[in-house]
């Protein structure tokens, strides 16, 4: 019996959410005495996943899997699984997990908590798990009963903790010439040259207050200078204002960076669902009545377009006297 755990890279390195799901995977191996494989598709520096905990590291080799096609993932990780006679499979709460992560739990006849948000309670056989529900208005615990079991943890729900050693990573050769995927993945494009949005720390956010997509150059430019993610809600994304990988809310992307900046975003519940987790949340808008501002840790009352050129003002000039 083994903790599993799929792991992805971005730009050369492990994703900071897969460092996050490491962490999670080997404080569950510690507690049932057995080992944190973690797996892997692609090359890059590896190194930090023995650091962050695990025991054992595989590279999956199959040439289909470079498509990302889920089925394909599944399968592999399937196929993994068996052979490291795992009980216990973790991913990111990603888009990845998303779509993998219930499919190996049918396969696998396993029970699967989507969202953890703490780490499990296992008391001989009685495993449970939290996790937000009510669109993070509370958080229930499940008790997971199965042989096998499937989790996916929520970015930024854990720090990355890097106390152990680098371990050599290993091949695995996967078969898939059994996968008849009624998917094609034509074309696969990758988000270059900006920060991962559920892996960011802090994010700056902006709506239909911004008026126009010209006018973002000043969303991007306060952004650059605190070194945060941009993002967007729902109808900007659908206007084409800005592109679809920014949306965060329900429908979207769901995000809990340390600090977030919505700018122009009334806070309609769909958005909040996606963003209630952050630590600290700061809302501009220039209605009063925003209803955003009962979810604020912050708020001010004003005009998008005389705050924000403020606000950069003050960061850099604070960036200025640092030193």
């Amino acid at each position: 019996m083994s903790v599993l755990i799929y792991t992805e890279i971005a730009k050369g390195k492990v994703k900071k959410s897969s460092l996050e799901a490491v962490n999670y995977g080997s404080r569950i191996a510690k507690q049932l005495n057995t080992t944190a494989t973690a797996v892997v598709i692609g090359d890059a520096d590896l190194a930090d996943l023995g650091k962050a905990g695990a025991t054992k590291v595989l590279k999956l080799k199959n040439d289909k899997l470079a498509s990302l096609n889920g089925q394909y993932i599944t399968a592999a990780i399937e196929q993994v699984a068996t052979a490291e006679n795992s009980s216990i499979i973790i991913f990111a709460h990603d888009f990845t997990g998303k779509e993998v992560a219930p499919r190996l739990a049918a396969k696998l006849k396993a029970g699967i908590v989507a969202g953890a948000v703490d780490n499990p309670t296992i008391a001989g056989d009685a495993f449970s798990v939290k996790k937000n529900v009510f669109s993070g208005k509370a958080v229930a615990t499940y008790a997971i009963t199965s042989a096998k079991k499937v989790i996916s943890i929520l970015p930024n729900s854990f720090p990355v903790e890097l106390n152990g050693s680098a371990v050599e990573a290993n091949d695995f050769a996967v078969n898939l010439d059994a996968v008849n995927s009624p998917i094609k993945v034509k074309e696969v494009k990758k988000v270059s040259g900006e920060l991962n949005l559920p892996d960011a720390e802090l994010v700056v956010s902006a709506g239909r207050g911004m008026k126009a997509p010209e006018n973002w150059g000043m969303i991007e430019e306060l952004a650059k200078e605190l070194g945060a993610a941009t993002a967007c809600s729902r109808p900007v994304a659908d206007m084409h204002w800005r592109p679809h990988h920014e949306h965060v809310g329900q429908t979207g992307v769901a995000i809990r960076p340390n600090l977030y900046i919505a700018i122009g975003i009334s806070g309609a519940i769909q958005h909040l669902a996606g963003v209630n987790g952050s630590k600290t949340i700061v809302v501009i808008n220039s209605d009063k009545d925003c209803p955003f501002f009962k979810s604020a840790d912050y708020g001010i009352v004003g005009d998008a377009f005389e705050v924000v050129p403020k606000l950069i003002a003050a960061v850099k000039h604070f960036k200025a006297n640092k030193n």
